[in-house]
């Protein structure tokens, strides 16, 4: 029998990592790891951390306590220019007065790089970031979404173990964002190097990543696919800041007689649903938690589901957003693809209907934090 292939180290270790600034406390014994070739995101609000912990890889800040290592090296020893790492910023902070190839060529230079392996790496760089046919132009005859290129050409082109983003694409529209979210993806898989991306932005981190990292108030709340981190999230905090949700809060009556169900109380009604793994105690405080696009919407007539009524509609091209008022008063978020043949999905405002959910695909967390009521909670 082959025995499989052991699991490898990590590159980066981050281990007890704090971090003072006065008499605030940015980062509180943070511990991390970044696998080689994969493209992690650190996701949170703003002051939660993310961009200090980029900082700290990087060299531009160091830790209070904790280490920073790669590999068997001690980064958190090194100074920034020693560091096998570069950081694109969200300004770019390219030199204006020197076109692309200088601009690009530029860390070589300082380092002394013979001139024939610069010539060969920028125009490799240039080529990677397909902007080689611009070479001779200047930042100010390039779009956002060039310069953005050219500032990535520039990190890569000394072919770091680890690229940092913080926030690139922030300055962009929308339109250009998306397409330089596809690109970056891209060239992270040609490079096959970490790239550790910062974003308070849900969307892009759900988009663009292997690896989530949602941090909170200088600590990670939870790592995880994006798929994990938005399906499964761990707490009520990852729950209601990755994607919108509706919350309701419920009571856990007792552990249903099928294996891995629980029933509880929630609107007034007694449910079986699953317990998705968790264990409950009968009286248990719970909030259930509701994609909008995982819900459904019935005429007024039908048995299933809980009373509501239609507060607002919001056609969105290719879904129809539906504002729901419930008869206790909370106000629920239902996403349904718009489909103009179907006679029951025209609601109209102030109409009576049912609101229900896709079996087995609520969210049951310990209601660790104050209810949060309204659409996209």
């Amino acid at each position: 029998m082959k025995s499989s292939a052991p699991e490898k180290a990590p590159l980066v270790k981050l281990r007890g990592i704090s971090k003072t600034f006065g008499d605030r406390k940015v980062l509180d014994s943070l511990d991390l790891d970044l696998n080689d070739g994969e493209f992690v995101t650190l996701l949170g609000p703003s002051g939660c951390g993310k961009t200090t912990v980029l900082r700290m890889i990087a060299g531009f800040e160091s830790p209070d306590s904790g280490t920073i290592t790669l590999e068997s090296t001690a980064l958190h020893e090194r100074p920034a220019h020693q560091r096998p790492v570069n950081t694109v910023f969200q300004s770019y902070a390219l030199f204006p007065h020197m076109n692309l190839y200088d601009n690009v060529a530029f860390g070589m230079r300082m380092e002394k790089v013979a001139k024939t392996e610069i010539h060969e790496r920028v125009r490799e760089a240039l080529e990677m970031v397909q902007l080689a046919h611009l070479s001779d132009r200047r930042p100010d005859q390039l779009s956002g979404g060039q310069q953005q290129r050219v500032a990535i050409a520039r990190a890569v082109v000394k072919r770091p173990r680890v690229l940092l983003l913080d926030e690139p694409l922030s300055a962009l529209d929308y339109k250009l964002r998306k397409q330089m979210q596809n690109e970056l993806k891209r060239l992270q898989r040609r490079l096959g190097i970490t790239f550790v991306f910062v974003t308070h932005d849900q969307e892009e981190a759900l988009s663009m990543s292997d690896r989530v990292v949602v941090m909170r108030e200088g600590g990670i709340e939870q790592i995880g696919t994006p798929r994990e981190v938005y399906e499964s999230p761990s707490t009520l905090f990852v729950a209601r800041f990755v994607g919108e949700i509706n919350q309701l809060a419920a009571q856990v009556v007792r552990p249903a007689a099928t294996a891995g169900r629980i029933e509880l109380t929630l609107l007034g009604q007694t449910l079986e649903l699953s317990s998705h793994g968790r264990t409950y105690q009968g009286g248990e405080a719970v909030q259930v938690l509701l994609r909008p696009e995982d819900m459904r919407l019935k005429g007024a007539e039908d048995s299933e589901g809980f009373p509501a009524r239609v507060i607002e509609r919001n056609y969105k091209g290719m879904t129809l957003d539906t504002v729901l008022e419930l008869d206790s008063g909370q106000q629920l978020l239902a996403s349904e693809f718009f489909d103009e043949d179907d006679p029951d999905f025209d609601y109209r405002l102030g109409e009576r209907v049912r609101v229900s959910w896709v079996p087995d695909w609520e969210i049951i967390l310990p209601d660790d934090a104050p209810a949060v009521t309204g659409a996209g909670a």
